[in-house]
């Protein structure tokens, strides 16, 4: 591990400063993440700029309903909350699904959007990694395939996104909270992302000394009865192959309203727009949510070592949507 130096700021503007005016300077706050990559060598920051004690570490109640998260929570107290619990059930199962205690308990809710993937071509400094040094090639796409991106992808990079949590947001239509270098301003969870062919090297929109303060999920009815499926090789603490947040609502057997967000498939967590415009107003059938699923698929670009994920991402999307049905009846 590379020397660093350590400062833990006084203020948010002073905090929000010192890493926008030095490129070799990161937020800490949590570290369960960034800490691992120092070790690797794969993220050398000279400093690290502790922000833990300036963000938010409380839940409170939005006066039309919804919640407001501080980037400080931690993901233990988040999956914990009874308002979490009770009306965004797929967001405490997510984090759930996501980590040991350990991390659970260190890790914030601002750091987990922010976690970079954790395909092995990422952290091997031995190899070509464009998102780790632009220009240098993807060694994943000739390389072990399994856990790559089939939607969204590019020649450029085919890694995958690894938080649970940030697909459970994406589902809700989260909104973040961030201060930067040009003052205040909100993304919501679905446009935070970008794609790896607008630069791979650059997971979000965020600008340099930009920093999540908070996030916002609206009163959302439907996603009291949400559920989180994630499919993994082991059930102990592995990253997704495919997940999925879903929330149905049906009325009179037509759905009414549908959200559905899937993690483990592409660059970012991914919304299944088409799938949801597929089921409005069709009959909540099992028929409806496999043309669904098929439809919202029928952009996927696998490689020969993941293409599984296909039928995998179709099948537990029907399976999970199948199930929600059945428990409303």
């Amino acid at each position: 591990m590379k020397p660093f130096a350590y400062q833990r700021a006084d203020d948010m503007s002073s905090a929000v400063a010192t890493v926008a005016e030095r490129p070799e300077a990161s937020f800490l706050a949590g570290g369960t993440n960034l800490v691992d990559l120092m070790k690797m060598e794969v993220l050398t920051p000279e400093l690290l700029v502790d922000v833990r004690h300036l963000v938010s570490h409380r839940i409170q109640d939005l006066p039309g309903g919804g919640l407001r998260i501080g980037a400080g929570v931690s993901n233990s107290e988040l999956a914990a909350d009874r308002r979490v619990r009770r009306g965004y059930p797929m967001l405490s199962q997510a984090i759930l699904a996501g980590a040991s205690y350990q991390l659970r308990n260190l890790a914030t809710v601002g750091g987990n959007f922010l976690q970079r993937t954790r395909c092995m071509y990422f952290r091997d400094v031995t190899m070509p990694c464009n998102k780790r040094e632009p220009g240098t090639g993807c060694s994943a796409r000739d390389g072990q395939q399994r856990d790559l991106a089939i939607l969204g992808a590019s020649k450029l990079c085919v890694a995958t996104h690894p938080s649970d949590m940030a697909v459970a947001m994406a589902a809700l239509d989260a909104v973040i909270h961030t201060v930067g270098p040009a003052g205040e301003r909100t993304v919501p969870v679905n446009r935070l992302y970008r794609f790896p062919s607008d630069g791979p090297e650059r997971d979000t929109v965020l600008d340099r000394g930009e920093l999540i303060t908070a996030v916002e999920i609206p009163a959302a009815p439907i996603a009291a009865g949400s559920r989180y499926r994630k499919v993994r090789d082991r059930a102990s603490y592995a990253f997704a192959l495919v997940s999925v947040a879903a929330a149905i609502e049906v009325d009179d057997g037509a759905v009414r309203d549908v959200r559905i967000a899937l993690g483990g498939v592409a660059h970012r967590p991914w919304r299944a727009i088409t799938a949801e415009r597929e089921l409005l107003g069709r009959p909540a059938t099992e028929e409806s949510f496999r043309a669904a699923a098929e439809a919202e698929l029928a952009a996927a670009w696998p490689l020969p070592g993941n293409a599984f994920k296909v039928p995998l991402a179709r099948n537990t999307v029907v399976g999970m949507l199948r199930a929600l049905t059945e428990e409303a009846r």
